[in-house]
């Protein structure tokens, strides 16, 4: 019999112990998932280790403001090392960029929960953006030297083409959707009009999201909570697994777990859930 791929999921959940109150217990207990990056934490590693519950082996990277961004993975497995440094030592990048190594039978799968900033162009949050780009432009060819099976998930912030983007044209000079901002991804996994985009290009990196969604709107997975818009499924994709080459080629499911009604929502994300056959 054919073993059971490995399901690895990433949510943003803006405040873990509200998403707890608002169901995300729920959703975590159907979705059999065995590894489970996480943003937006806001809490204690003794929180997170509560809520879980003792099955989880959890490594936690708060922010070193008390109370914002702060980032985890969760596992079935037992991480065999993790790394939470990234940039330059003056660059403060807590509770924003985590590595961990796990044994999956006898390979190893290097994941990492990442939080870029949201910004705001034309201010100093903007350029902490582009720091933390930079330094993660600049890890990922060494992420896959160290392994070339390796996935970067989380919030990204950046929606990298105008398929990703329902509004598209109202937010070119919005933090998200800047052209400078794009181009980052254009350099990892290609520009659209690279004949090899997400198929080599750039630093060979592949949108797992745009590969098994194709060229479609969406699927979207981040809505306000304000007006209408996860009514009208006004959102972003904003919420990635950014797979090296080797492991993209083991993906078997893509799903966009979107809440069937806003009032069954325990975030503004919606969790990415990617099985590999690893």
């Amino acid at each position: 019999m054919p073993s059971k791929p490995l399901r690895i999921a990433t949510a943003n959940v803006n405040g873990i112990r509200a998403a707890f109150r608002k169901g995300m217990g729920a959703w975590l207990d159907a979705r059999d998932v065995d590894i489970l990056a996480l943003q937006e934490v806001r809490a204690s590693t003794e929180d997170l280790q509560g809520l879980l519950g003792d099955e989880w082996d959890i490594v936690h990277d708060p922010a070193t403001a008390k109370g914002r961004a702060g980032v985890a993975i969760a596992s079935r497995h037992r991480a065999h090392i993790h790394r939470v440094e990234l940039g330059a030592t003056e660059f403060d990048s807590a509770g924003r960029w985590l590595e961990a190594d796990y044994e999956i039978g006898t390979q190893v799968v290097t994941v990492v929960s990442a939080y870029v900033h949201s910004g705001e162009a034309g201010t100093e949050k903007q350029h902490a953006k582009y720091t933390f780009l930079d330094a993660m432009e600049a890890r990922l060819p060494a992420l896959q030297k160290h392994n070339p099976l390796a996935v970067v998930m989380g919030d990204l912030n950046v929606g990298h083409r105008k398929l990703d983007i329902r509004n598209w044209r109202g937010n070119v000079k919005r933090a998200g959707f800047l052209p400078e901002e794009r181009a980052y991804f254009d350099r990892i996994v290609g520009a659209e009009d690279d004949p090899r985009y997400n198929d080599g290009a750039g630093l060979g990196w592949v949108d797992v999201g745009r590969k098994a969604a194709g060229e479609v709107d969406g699927p979207y997975t981040w809505w306000s909570w304000r007006g209408q818009a996860f009514d009208n499924d006004t959102g972003w994709r904003i919420d990635y697994h950014l797979a090296s080459p080797a492991l993209a080629a083991t993906v078997k499911n893509y799903a966009v777990d979107r809440a069937a009604a806003y009032d069954e929502r325990w975030s503004d994300h919606t969790p990415v859930v990617v099985d590999y056959a690893i």
